[in-house]
């Protein structure tokens, strides 16, 4: 089968389709909601947002869909979970699963999201149908190896990287910061596809004084909070950290994890004072997020951050090193505060520094405007065009 759009017919005058001709296109990824992280609904959201563009758009996964999940016809392939961290899984697939995909859909392109064996298959599989392919650099894995007791294998992490990578047309990365670094590695074709906020679900409106009541927080009690995987590689002990300097101004502070993860038990042995929401999605994380005061963010293995948006539009100052999406999208002072990547004593002393601004309307109101400029729609129609110049011969 072509790559080419010629055996397609135009969506013609469709609202808000850029393209004369529509894309089948197959989004290949280990993870997908019902996952809970930045990944699997930055996923969703792109995949949906070309399917509502017109395309035709199935995905390759490893779970099946929840009740309340989206439509989109999927594909669920074999996996095992992650060794030491069991809500992440690998995907696997052999090369004849994947062909007998492309023979039931004929896509046009493919994005692949992940670099596990299932990815790989897949990515091999289109080079035989001459199926063009754009590979995506979401997770920091190579960063990660240390944190689950493999260190010293960067190196060999970034040849191998490198070279799933060098065969596809494109790969695509949230921040600039991790594309000057694909680049160093030899990446070829490194492009930026940044991500987005919903607006709406994000929204200082959300704010619960029920839920903050559960959190023996009143109006005049700042709650400090974290929203992420509880996890080796999120840095979780440096939060603990900036907030014990944050209650040194304000003692009857409260501090907030949101999310699940193998470090959940240890942080509750280790700060049995914090409270631990667990896992949120939906209208319930919107009401966690807006129900805080500030926003910890102690992780420097981000490929971009999408939580950093999602606190800013729910109208937190929001504490973050200076790389990807906080370098982005924060002012220090003015609409957040950054602490240079890798120092953490200067992340603790923010910490101390801000406890004084917790409650600056000003910053608050400025940290939700900047979110303002990050809608998914443009991410959308860049992603789009992105995948239809891959076609192109």
């Amino acid at each position: 089968m072509g790559a080419s759009f010629s055996s397609h017919k135009p969506l013609g005058k469709q609202p808000g389709v850029l393209f004369s001709a529509w894309m089948r296109i197959l989004i290949v990824t280990d993870t997908y909601p019902p996952d809970i992280n930045g990944v699997a609904r930055s996923l969703q959201t792109l995949s949906e947002g070309l399917a509502a563009r017109g395309h035709a758009v199935e995905v390759a996964t490893t779970l099946e869909a929840s009740a309340a999940e989206s439509s989109l016809p999927r594909h669920v392939m074999p996996s095992m979970p992650l060794p030491g961290y069991s809500g992440l899984r690998i995907g696997f697939a052999s090369g004849r699963q994947v062909l007998g995909i492309f023979d039931g859909f004929r896509p046009d392109v493919l994005y692949v999201a992940t670099e596990t064996p299932l990815g790989i298959a897949a990515i091999r599989a289109a080079g035989k149908r001459q199926i063009p392919v754009v590979s995506g650099f979401h997770t920091n894995f190579q960063s990660y190896l240390e944190d689950y007791n493999l260190p010293g294998m960067e190196a060999v992490a970034s040849g191998i990287l490198r070279s799933i990578h060098n065969a596809t047309k494109r790969t695509l990365t949230p921040s600039q910061d991790t594309a000057a670094m694909l680049t160093r590695w030899g990446i070829q074709n490194v492009g930026v596809l940044g991500r987005g906020v919903d607006m709406e679900r994000f929204n200082p409106a959300n704010r619960s004084q029920e839920l903050r009541r559960s959190w023996g927080a009143d109006e005049g009690t700042p709650v400090a909070i974290y929203v992420g995987r509880m996890a080796p590689e999120k840095n979780l002990p440096l939060a603990m950290r900036a907030f014990e300097a944050f209650r040194e101004t304000q003692p009857k502070a409260k501090m907030v994890f949101v999310g699940d993860g193998p470090r959940l038990e240890a942080m509750k042995a280790d700060h049995p004072r914090a409270i631990y929401a667990g896992a949120r999605i939906g209208a319930d994380l919107a009401a966690h997020y807006a129900s805080g005061d500030v926003f910890l963010f102690p992780s420097s293995s981000e490929t971009f951050g999408n939580v950093v948006l999602e606190a800013m539009a729910s109208g937190l100052g929001v504490l973050a090193f200076d790389y990807a999406a906080p370098r982005l999208v924060i002012c220090d002072g003015v609409n957040g505060w950054l602490a240079p990547l890798g120092d953490e004593d200067g992340f603790v002393n923010q910490a101390r520094e801000i406890a004084h601004r917790w409650k600056d309307a000003t910053l608050r109101d400025a940290a939700r405007q900047e979110a303002g400029d990050y809608g998914w729609g443009r991410v959308i129609e860049q992603f789009e065009s992105e995948l239809a110049t891959a076609c192109q011969p």
